[in-house]
């Protein structure tokens, strides 16, 4: 469903709730917090610190101008030419002010008083009024009640649907790469990983229905799966963003198979399009507000007519992770049944995050945080460039069109070694070396690059095998002083010795310098290259 019009309200999905889901019951004194709005009220139910005790007068602070970075690029400058630029604007930043002050002097304000005061798990009221409407415009559910309630980040918030919807021994539904810190979130539950292959847009839809339809649960051990937890933009790790049509198509599966799909987006306003070499590349034209939020891969909100659909929202990406706040996006059953789990749990975010972030949306308005955004967007795809950029220099790549594995549908770079001689004639400076010996798909989304190692030609692979030698090369990595993420770890479920497959690196390029970059690139060429014995 595209269309704009909302026909009806949410499922009743509540037969998905786990036995906690379930047993969960209103707080007795967080309960009272629903009459704490009524004018009048003279409260004396409740152990709330007097305001006037707070040891803060106000907070103030000075946030950048949302057009602190530039919407275009320059074709013709350096490939570096941005990092000068940003640093050089140190000192000339544009920002601007806002202060909170203890007590509002119209009704609905931000304030201490109530910002610091224990406060409702569904977030400040100011904050979530922001929160809907940037939902509305941008993701635009498909039913008409959904809604919206903070928590104090994607881990968090996982950790609390895991509680509500998931129960010990029943599977979960994921890619074959996929994120670590989510398996490790549901495995002391009992949660067991059913990993479904991929390819260059992520979770394959062939390979998930071929899952449902040939599910054994006698073979298997336990029930088919009703909830699936994917990272479809900037696929964590692999990088791969998940079209509209790829979406619609396991979204109807989920519907055919009564699936709730977890929606973990980190990296949804960090989606950078094709990787183009630089003799390639052409200026990125600015555009308006609406069309940069169409050109983006749109959220599974979007087609979910049904409420079956968590999404996962977090400022760590766009704001800074310090603050630990984001929010779900959701039908009201699970809304109310998370709202219950945050009540004995983390309560609600930080009240000076609340306070800051939501100071940070009202200056900047909405038309401001997207031309944020947009920007945001923009700087991280330079960053992705330029990094494979020092892999095009490093190394001689040469792309094909892949037809198999994770990879299928995508153009892949194969880097084998350049010659090291001292004199080497221009004929052959690009010349291949070697076999290759890595491969990667540039990444169009998120922070990272994901390598596939090709260790075949080892001396001791046919001993050791792939697994022994990953770890063998990223620890001899590490000791030259750069560090990578092993590859293993992001595997569905443990990597064994006798596992078929390859050894890989998870890289990141979000939060180096130039020059960290280029020499991060030439340390792994040398400790490759004495590594292979080349």
């Amino acid at each position: 469903m595209l269309s704009n019009e909302k026909s009806s309200d949410a499922l009743d999905l509540s037969h998905h709730l786990s036995k906690v889901g379930k047993a969960r019951h209103t707080s007795p004194l967080k309960g009272l917090q629903k009459y704490m709005g009524k004018p009048g009220l003279i409260s004396l139910a409740g152990g709330l610190p007097n305001a006037a005790y707070f040891p803060f007068s106000s907070v103030s602070g000075e946030i950048l101008a949302p057009d602190s970075f530039p919407l275009k690029t320059d074709s013709e400058e350096s490939s570096l030419s941005w990092f000068w630029r940003l640093f050089s604007r140190s000192d000339k930043e544009r920002t601007l002010t806002f202060t909170v002050g203890k007590y509002s002097k119209r009704p609905g304000d931000l304030d201490l008083e109530n910002g610091l005061q224990y406060g409702l798990a569904t977030g400040q009221p100011k904050l979530n009024e922001v929160i809907r409407e940037f939902v509305g415009k941008v993701f635009q559910p498909a039913y008409k009640n959904w809604t919206t309630l903070v928590h104090t980040g994607n881990t968090d918030a996982w950790f609390k649907t895991v509680q509500t919807i998931l129960n010990p021994g029943e599977g979960l539904i994921v890619s074959e790469w996929t994120y670590p810190s989510a398996m490790a979130s549901a495995q002391p539950f009992g949660i067991i990983p059913v990993p479904v292959g991929m390819d260059s847009e992520g979770m394959s839809s062939i390979s998930l229905r071929q899952t449902l339809a040939e599910w054994d649960e006698s073979a298997r051990g336990m029930p088919r799966p009703h909830v699936m937890y994917t990272v479809p933009v900037g696929q964590n790790p692999t990088g791969t963003t998940m079209g509209i049509q790829r979406k619609k198509e396991i979204y109807d599966i989920c519907v055919e198979y009564d699936i709730i799909i977890v929606e973990d987006d980190p990296y949804y306003f960090l989606q950078q399009g094709k990787y183009a070499p630089k003799s390639d590349r052409v200026a990125e034209p600015d555009t308006d507000d609406e069309v940069f939020i169409a050109s983006l891969a749109p959220s599974y909100l979007k087609l979910d007519y049904q409420g079956r659909v968590i999404r996962l929202d977090t400022f760590s990406k766009t704001v800074c992770p310090g603050s630990r706040l984001g929010w779900f996006t959701c039908n009201p059953m699970f809304a109310e049944r998370l709202e219950r789990t945050a009540e004995t749990s983390s309560q609600a975010p930080s009240g000076f995050t609340q306070i800051y972030v939501a100071s940070l949306l009202l200056k900047w308005h909405y038309e401001g945080y997207i031309r944020w955004l947009k920007a945001l967007r923009l700087q991280y795809k330079q960053r992705r460039d330029y990094f494979l950029d020092c892999f095009a220099d490093e190394f001689h790549l040469k792309a094909t069109l892949s037809t198999e594995g994770y990879t299928a549908g995508a153009h892949i770079y194969h880097a084998s070694l350049k010659p090291k001689r001292s004199f080497v004639l221009l004929s052959e400076k690009d010349v291949a070396y070697s076999k290759p010996l890595f491969s990667f798909v540039p990444p169009s989304s998120g922070m990272f690059l994901w390598l596939e190692l090709h260790l075949d030609d080892h001396p001791s692979f046919s001993s050791l095998g792939y697994k022994a030698l990953e770890m063998k090369l990223w620890t001899e990595i590490a000791d030259a002083g750069v560090l990578f993420a092993p590859g293993a770890m992001f595997f569905a479920t443990p990597v064994e010795d006798d596992t078929p497959g390859y050894g890989h690196f998870r890289i990141s390029f979000s939060n180096s310098t130039p020059e960290e970059m280029k020499t991060a690139v030439s340390t792994f060429s040398t400790v490759l290259r004495n590594f292979m014995k080349i």
